[in-house]
């Protein structure tokens, strides 16, 4: 005889319903809390959106609840191309202008690219340097920069009080003058870069002791140096050209065209249909792009940017002078005669 030792479990109506009653009563209380603490929730914004700010995790949240800003900035650059800025030169009316919001404030900024050369925007808390742009600040980058006549817009939004910096992202530009300042809250006293006069020492007037001039006997020189007439090359002249040209390191900063050393050699000689490249051995981006800084790209060869260790070819097939230089360094010219 068999037995069948399997358990039922059962319950009744009334059980049931009290437990659905319970579930339902944790339900309600549970939307009571956290409706209750609404503003809470909607007061802790993920860290990214207090770096937009810029500030750090703990720096609260920037979020935009003041009046909203529009700034206008132009890049700009001197003749000579070794001054760049917003707007106008240093010592002209508008040059760099600073901005002077409080926390939840919104900047608009719309750029634009009035320069020659290539240009990217960002927004920094950082004194020096272009790095710690604050994300949404951003326009281009110095990989995919901004060529002459294009522009873009982004915002800041100001999470805390302190100094920001507007910047060109293309490394070097912002030392040579492509920066202002973003002044938030009662930060007036944090004055970027400023002025710092040399505090002279005193001009001490040394009582020289009387120089007595000894009465030396002329010395008769018989012997004549003779003059050397070093035949130097002109810098004007093609170097014969069998192999790749190098942007060399430093580059990135005016000098390498006091001594033609932007390109290496900087004006070479090759035959028609023969290729000729470029190697960048600097750290920054350069391009090699047939023209003048005076008259702009004409059209016959262009790199494109091209980061450290790259190389960029091209052929010439008509004879002629093939001047060139760097959209990024303007300074940086080279020439090429194709025979």
């Amino acid at each position: 005889m068999s037995h069948d030792n399997s358990q039922i479990y059962r319950t009744t109506s009334a059980r049931t319903g009290k437990m659905l009653a319970i579930m339902l009563g944790i339900c309600i209380v549970g939307g009571v809390i956290f409706f209750s603490m609404w503003d809470y929730w909607i007061s802790s914004p993920p860290p990214v959106v207090a770096l937009m700010g810029g500030g750090d995790d703990h720096a609260g949240p920037a979020v935009h609840t003041g009046a909203t800003i529009t700034s206008d900035l132009s890049f700009i650059e001197s003749s000579d191309f070794r001054t760049l800025a917003f707007n106008a030169l240093p010592g002209e009316p508008d040059n760099n202008p600073t901005i002077n919001m409080e926390v939840g404030d919104k900047v608009m900024f719309n750029v634009v690219n009035d320069g020659r050369s290539f240009h990217s925007f960002g927004v920094t808390s950082d004194d020096e340097g272009f790095s710690g742009i604050i994300p949404g600040s951003e326009v281009a980058s110095a990989s995919n920069p901004l060529k002459a006549g294009e522009g873009g817009t982004s915002e800041f939004i100001a999470g805390e009080d302190g100094v920001f910096y507007y910047i060109c992202t293309v490394p070097g530009h912002r030392e040579q003058g492509m920066v202002g300042q973003i002044i938030v809250g009662d930060a007036s006293a944090q004055v970027m870069e400023p002025v710092v006069e040399e505090v002279m020492e005193p001009v001490v007037e040394e009582v020289m002791e009387p120089v007595v001039e000894e009465v030396m006997e002329p010395v008769v020189e018989e012997v004549m140096e003779p003059v050397v007439e070093e035949v130097m090359e002109p810098e004007s002249t093609p170097v014969e050209f069998n192999g790749v040209i190098s942007v060399p390191e430093g580059t990135g900063t005016p000098g390498c065209d006091e001594t033609n050393a932007c390109y290496i050699p900087f004006n070479v000689s090759i035959s028609a249909g023969e290729e000729i490249t470029w190697s960048n051995d600097d750290t920054a981006a350069h391009t090699v792009t047939s023209g003048s800084p005076a008259d702009g790209p004409d059209g016959n060869f262009d790199s494109g940017l091209f980061m450290a260790g790259g190389i960029f070819s091209t052929t010439l097939d008509e004879s002629g002078e093939y001047p060139y230089f760097c959209m990024v360094h303007p300074w940086m010219t080279g020439n090429i005669t194709v025979n």
